[in-house]
């Protein structure tokens, strides 16, 4: 079994789950197909963490499950926006820690 974690990128962490649920269990070489024709920024960034995965096992992409894609939460960092009258909303834009497993089948 072989890890990879990807920490503090900048997407959302509720987006990325959606992403995440659909590759868990799936051959990490039709996740990675899959992935790539999803129109979204989160699918990009699992993918490319799913092939670090299968690239620490040392074991070919067709032989390799994806056995779990965890998405965590990350801090969020907070913006201000300025608005009418001289005042200011704030802007949150959160970050999300991303863990994928893989092993050979």
């Amino acid at each position: 079994m072989a890890r990879a974690l990807l920490k503090f990128v900048r997407v959302s962490p509720t987006k990325s789950r959606l992403i995440a649920r659909e590759v868990q269990g799936m051959n990490a070489e039709q996740a990675l197909a899959a992935l790539e024709f999803t129109p979204n920024k989160a699918a990009k960034i699992i993918a490319k963490v799913i092939a670090s995965a299968v690239a620490n096992s040392g074991i070919e992409a067709d032989g390799c499950v994806v056995k779990s894609c965890r998405v965590d939460n990350g801090p969020v960092l907070k913006r201000i926006m300025q608005r009418a009258r001289g005042t200011a909303s704030g802007i949150r834009k959160p970050t999300a820690h991303i863990l994928v497993e893989v092993e050979g089948k």
